[in-house]
């Protein structure tokens, strides 16, 4: 067992500190140590999406991050996108638009589509589907996801 060191970053806009194994990854902290468990765990090999975080303002898959790659960093996770009370327009919009399902992929379909919106407030289509390439949803077929992402364009996202 490796010895633990103290990883510092800000998650969702507050500071925190928690004691990691270095070869832990970010997607273990967030959930495990934590408690944000909206990040979901889906294939562990970066492949699905389903863990996806903004960090740094990057969309990024939480299971092929080292934790300690997160130090210093700023990292938000659906947690921070919006509260039952106050919905995020992204978040209203898959609701609105049957864009979810399962609700499996949607934390990550979110976050994906968040850091697409605040990097090209005005996708194209085609820009939608490159920007949540790295997500899988097994229920939709996309057509909602992609419709309701549409929908939110031009909005002022935070």
């Amino acid at each position: 067992m490796s010895e633990k060191m103290i990883l510092r970053m800000k998650v969702n806009g507050k500071t925190v500190e928690a004691w990691v194994d270095p070869t832990w990854t970010l997607l273990r902290v967030l959930r495990e140590e934590l408690g944000l468990t909206g990040t979901k765990e889906g294939c562990g090999q970066g492949d699905c999406g389903a863990c996806t975080v903004i960090m740094n303002g990057k969309a990024v898959q939480a299971c092929l991050v080292l934790a300690l790659q997160a130090e210093g960093k700023e990292v938000e996770t659906i947690e921070g996108l919006g509260t039952p009370e106050k919905l995020h327009p992204l978040q209203a919009s898959f609701l609105n638009n049957g864009a979810v399902q399962c609700g499996f992929c949607t934390p990550g379909m979110l976050m994906s589509a968040v850091a697409l919106l605040r990097k090209n407030p005005r996708p194209s289509e085609e820009e939608i589907k490159k920007g949540i390439s790295g997500n899988l949803c097994r229920c939709t077929g996309y057509v909602k996801i992609i419709k309701a992402i549409a929908a939110v364009r031009n909005s002022q996202l935070s």
